[in-house]
């Protein structure tokens, strides 16, 4: 891609209505494109960018055993009302709707239950244990103010993981594996440490 051909400009001035720093840097360099509040576009040159991070990151993931994977946009109401989790005075930000059946589906803004929900089916024994499976997905979320630019909007990519162990002793080994290859993905970016660690307890709470 020869930079003479695309079409994407830059721009000197901020937009007036973005408040987030991120996005107000990334839109005037041309990296991306806003849609809406909380909703943005990647052009050519953001989309590539994006994918080297993805790459440094899931090779540091494979690296530790960690195995790719792509959940389904697409959530199960039964899956959620298991643990509570579909209902909206306990988590307020799904965005719900109806198949043409009048069967009802939210986008995914998590995938904890359905990850679990999965691996209940490959997983029979102890045997079959530690297991650890990521992905780079696109969260949905119905935020009542997204400012936080193309960290976490109404819509924003992120790289979640889950581990499955046979103990807590186990978990813990796996956690703090993962960590420290998080760490090791994010250390030629030149981020600041104390974001990295942030980060890492975001992306790991779940695990």
């Amino acid at each position: 891609m020869k930079r003479s051909n695309l079409f994407v400009q830059t721009f000197k001035e901020i937009p007036a209505d973005e408040t987030s720093r991120n996005a107000q840097l990334l839109i005037r360099a041309g990296y991306v494109y806003k849609v809406m509040a909380g909703v943005y576009a990647y052009t050519p040159l953001g989309l590539r960018i994006l994918e080297n991070i993805k790459q440094i990151v899931r090779e540091e993931m494979d690296a530790v055993d960690g195995q790719e994977l792509i959940m389904s946009s697409l959530q199960k109401r039964e899956t959620w009302e298991a643990t509570g989790r579909w209902d909206d005075d306990v988590v307020d930000i799904w965005f719900k709707s109806k198949l043409k059946d009048g069967t009802d589906v939210g986008f995914g803004w998590s995938h904890e239950e359905a990850i679990v929900e999965m691996m209940k089916q490959y997983i029979k024994s102890y045997k079959d244990l530690p297991q650890s499976v990521y992905q780079f997905q696109t969260k949905l979320r119905n935020e009542v103010r997204a400012k936080s630019g193309i960290m976490r909007g109404r819509e924003f990519i992120m790289k979640d993981m889950y581990s499955f162990a046979r103990n807590s002793e186990e978990h813990q080994e796996i956690y703090e594996k993962i960590s420290k290859a998080f760490f090791m993905s994010v250390e030629p970016s030149g981020r600041y440490e104390t974001r990295a660690h942030d980060a890492v307890e975001r992306i790991l709470a779940s695990s």
